[in-house]
């Protein structure tokens, strides 16, 4: 019986970039909280908000 071979891809060809930003102590300590509330990582709130913030921003 032959195995069959363990396919990857390489990181980032998900769509996803890896980006480094500065978030404010305070901001961060509400997302955390966030995180521990609702189970999900840290990571996916952020993409969940940004995705909805610039979904829903209007420009004046």
């Amino acid at each position: 019986m032959m195995n069959k071979p363990l396919k990857l891809k390489k990181r980032g060809e998900d769509g996803s970039k890896v980006i480094t930003v500065r978030i404010k102590e305070d901001t961060l300590s509400a997302l955390d909280q966030l995180a521990a509330e609702t189970n999900y990582s840290r990571n996916e709130l952020i993409n969940i908000i940004l995705k909805y913030g610039v979904e829903n921003i209007e420009i004046e």
